[in-house]
């Protein structure tokens, strides 16, 4: 597959970049919790850096009103953050309008940073709104699009920007790309592995991966509407309703459902204990998987030759339910680099990988979590279309 990335640019050197980032990390009281994000933009802002770019800077936050400016969502600690990583002053423009934006970058030298507030601040950003794109274009010979996690976003600085700019990937979207390319074209067999909570944004991923899959391994909160669909009893665990009717009318001899899963008998608290699937009672809360499923799945991954997995496989954040995502987790990090290809992606997914200090062991863990589900389910990805 052909990318246009800025080493396809010609010409390069001096040129106003409207670089799009997905610099969107959480933020409490000023400080950044995790840096992880920020550190993935580095090599596309220092590759510019190096042809001498004036470089302005576009991202989000997610939680932001639509067109209204709110302190708690602003870029600042961000700009911050990166301009302590790049040893460079970076200037925030509040208002993103021709004057003050305009003039500012106007008077920016070869290698400046200026980044522009929270462009979910701006009313017509979620409405992919061209008079918002066309204002952008303005700033800027070339656009650039570096936000992976939100290019399945029909927003106007992913997407409608791209009709008034040349318009190029950066490198992480290239890295992205190549990287889940290779999971969509995998070397057999190919393991994945599902969890999470709502089925109804996965379907698209099951549907396409089914096809290329020698086993789907489904755990999690999603594990319970295929359970229910198959005559189990699930208790009070949490369920899609909406997503019921798909999971009744999946068929395939290459899913696999937890044999075996680790409920309490309240909400909060209780008393835990490991159960047979069959033997889950009315008052039950599925929060895991149980050992023996761990076991079934370790031994599918230590076959596969490609594995994807996005989605814990529990409540992995208390942690008498962290035992299924983080076992998933080590046994995906120690058979991936060489014994096959993996892949992981999704917020809480990496959080757990994190967790294990195995981090560095997976060949690639993307930034995007809905943009990964869309990207391997075959969805439209509106901020990579013209550039892929």
């Amino acid at each position: 597959m052909a990318i246009k990335t800025i080493r396809n640019v010609k010409n390069l050197y001096g040129k106003k970049v409207l670089l799009r980032t997905d610099l969107n990390v959480p933020i409490k009281k000023g400080k950044i919790l995790d840096d992880y994000k920020i550190e993935q933009q580095l090599a596309t802002i220092r590759f510019l850096l190096e042809k001498h770019c004036r470089i302005i800077l576009v991202s989000h936050l997610s939680g932001t009103i639509p067109g209204k400016f709110d302190e708690k969502y602003s870029v600042k600690p961000i700009a911050k953050a990166l301009s302590k990583m790049l040893g460079k002053s970076i200037v925030v423009v509040k208002e993103i309008n021709d004057f003050e934006a305009g003039k500012k970058i106007s008077k920016a030298k070869y290698g400046d940073i200026i980044m522009l507030e929270n462009i979910r601040f701006e009313e017509g950003e979620e409405k992919n709104s061209r008079a918002l794109a066309k204002k952008l274009a303005k700033l800027a010979d070339i656009y650039i699009n570096d936000a992976f996690a939100v290019s399945h976003r029909a927003h106007a600085s992913l997407s409608a920007i791209k009709d008034y700019l040349p318009s190029y990937a950066g490198l992480l979207v290239e890295k992205e790309i190549i990287n889940l390319n290779k999971a969509l074209h995998p070397q057999k067999p190919l393991i994945t592995v599902i969890g999470g909570s709502k089925i109804s944004t996965k379907i698209a991923l099951v549907k396409n991966l089914e096809k290329k899959s020698s086993y789907l391994l489904v755990g999690g909160a999603l594990a319970n509407n295929f359970l229910l669909a198959h005559g189990y009893e699930v208790g009070k665990s949490m369920v899609d309703e909406e997503s019921i009717g798909f999971a009744k009318k999946f068929k395939s001899h290459k899913l696999i459902l937890p044999v075996d899963v680790t409920v309490s008998n309240r909400a909060k608290g209780g008393e835990v204990r490991v159960k047979k699937v069959n033997d889950v009672n009315k008052t039950d809360y599925i929060f895991d998987i149980g050992p023996e499923t761990i076991r079934l799945y370790s031994h599918f991954i230590k076959k596969a030759a490609t594995i994807i997995w996005n989605g814990p496989m529990g409540k992995f954040e208390e942690g008498q339910f962290k035992y299924g995502t983080m076992s998933i987790a080590r046994v995906v990090a120690a058979h991936s680099r060489g014994k096959a290809f993996g892949v992981v992606g999704g917020g809480e997914t990496v959080e757990a990988l994190e967790k294990t200090s195995m981090f560095e062991y997976v060949d690639w863990v993307s930034t995007g979590g809905g943009a990964m589900l869309s990207y391997l389910g075959g969805e439209p990805m509106p901020g990579l279309e013209g550039i892929i």
